[in-house]
């Protein structure tokens, strides 16, 4: 399992998701360009000392991203989709990927992805932020994956 952030525009959701990533043992890739400057001060400032914890890829661009070729399917979480992501059956090798804050993830991520999901919220709401989106989508894929029993058997549980 792995955590795309494509082209993020918020420095503090960044940090949020390179925590979870680290708490959680998941890699995160972010396909820049991003909204600010990615630099360690500003990731420091934002990811606390997880930052020294994650697995951080970065991409200078969705291109090099693609160019990489993290193996798995695409899965994009995006208001757009039709299918709820507490209906889909997720796989150990699944990349999940967040669109930018401000506009999604334009079409050609769209077209790329494997799989497009959504979390079902109350009528009229645009949407949730972006790292709680991710945060639950990849709890909810890790539990059907057998992600979480790994971490709770980390040996600083014992």
């Amino acid at each position: 399992m792995r955590l795309a952030l494509f082209e993020p525009d918020i420095p503090p959701n960044v940090g949020t998701l390179i925590r979870l990533g680290a708490c959680l043992g998941v890699p995160i890739d972010v396909i820049e360009p991003c909204g600010f400057p990615f630099g360690d001060r500003a990731m420091r400032r934002a990811g606390l000392d997880y930052i020294e914890l994650a697995s951080v890829t970065r991409h200078p661009s969705w291109r090099a991203f693609r160019a990489a070729g993290p193996k798995g399917r695409l899965v994009l979480l995006t208001t757009k989709a039709a299918l709820p992501y507490t209906d889909f059956a997720f796989r150990a090798d699944d990349i999940l990927m967040v669109g930018r804050e401000s506009v999604g993830a334009p079409q050609d991520v769209h077209d790329a992805a494997d799989a497009r999901l959504r979390i079902p919220m109350a009528p009229d709401r645009r949407s949730l932020n972006v790292a709680v989106a991710a945060a639950m989508v990849l709890g909810e894929a890790l539990r059907q994956t057998g992600g979480l029993t790994q971490q709770e058997r980390s040996p600083h549980d014992r």
